[in-house]
């Protein structure tokens, strides 16, 4: 990623209400860029933490699916509040899905939703595949579901699945889809949001000092992108960026205090994204730690 791009204060996006328009405003912005750099770049210049947190979401998804489309995606997985597959109820049948996944981040203004799915006989032991449907094509229905506190300007949806027709993606649903996105999503959202902190840091002047350490926190970041999310390594140094986080918020709260009441806000109604997926990776990171 070519950093001195981050080197002045951000050209800041406003926060569109339609979800699908703001992420082709920001593409139109920053051009085609790898995912790291959609995070970082366009966390900088997002109007809020939950556009930010959007961004480093999209980034995620284009690390799992390489080829997806450039417009705005959603990964369809959860369903009443558990990823594992035994408690997946979601099926494919012949190229064809049926069944409901529950809170889908911009599901309602997705272009296209990648769906887990179980397909294994009967008897067998759980088994997913990952399959990529569209919106608006015979049955697949999305729920728009009531704004939640947190970043209540992204949308949240409904997947409803009616013999839907799908595409599959190779490799297995669960090791190759499901539980790496966790990792990736941990990392690009971090990104993301730093760089936020970031551009909020340059807009009101924070000291130098502050605006470093953030910088090198997205050096950080950057390395831990290089690694696949299924390696040891990954998750170690994942667990450093976010020990490096946690010993600035002290430093960062004052800051955002101390200047404009709209950035401390917003950060204070928002931090929290960074917490919701926090015992996952605590665990992930004991596991790795533990070798």
């Amino acid at each position: 990623m070519p950093w001195s791009t981050l080197f002045n204060a951000p050209a800041r996006m406003p926060a569109h209400p339609d979800l699908a328009q703001g992420y082709s405003a920001v593409l139109e912005q920053i051009g085609s860029v790898a995912p790291f750099e959609l995070a970082v770049r366009g966390g900088h210049g997002a109007a809020t933490p939950g556009w930010a947190f959007l961004l480093g979401y999209q980034a995620a998804l284009r690390l799992l699916w390489p080829s997806a489309p450039p417009t705005l995606g959603a990964l369809c997985a959860t369903e009443q509040r558990s990823l594992r597959p035994s408690d997946m109820h979601t099926r494919l049948d012949n190229l064809r899905l049926s069944g409901r996944k529950d809170f889908v981040t911009a599901g309602d203004a997705a272009d296209w939703l990648l769906v887990s799915a179980r397909s294994e006989a009967l008897g067998e032991p759980a088994r997913l595949n990952l399959a990529v449907v569209y919106a608006g094509e015979a049955g697949v229905r999305v729920e728009k579901l009531p704004p939640i506190a947190l970043m209540p300007e992204i949308s949240h949806g409904r997947l409803h699945l009616d013999n839907a027709h799908c595409e599959l993606l190779a490799g297995d649903g669960w090791d190759a889809y499901v539980k790496p996105f966790r990792t990736l999503e941990d990392t690009y959202v971090l990104s993301a949001l730093c760089a936020w902190l970031y551009g909020v840091g340059q807009d009101c002047a924070w000291a130098q000092p502050l605006q470093l350490r953030l910088l090198a926190l997205l050096a950080g970041c950057a390395e831990v992108s290089r690694h696949c999310p299924d390696e040891r390594a990954a998750h170690v140094l994942l667990g450093g960026v976010f020990a490096q986080f946690e010993a600035l918020k002290p430093e960062l709260d004052a800051a955002l205090a101390a200047g404009p009441a709209l950035w401390a806000g917003l950060w204070q109604r928002d931090q929290g994204l960074l917490q919701l997926a926090g015992a996952a990776r605590a665990q992930r990171l004991a596991k790795a730690l533990a070798g």
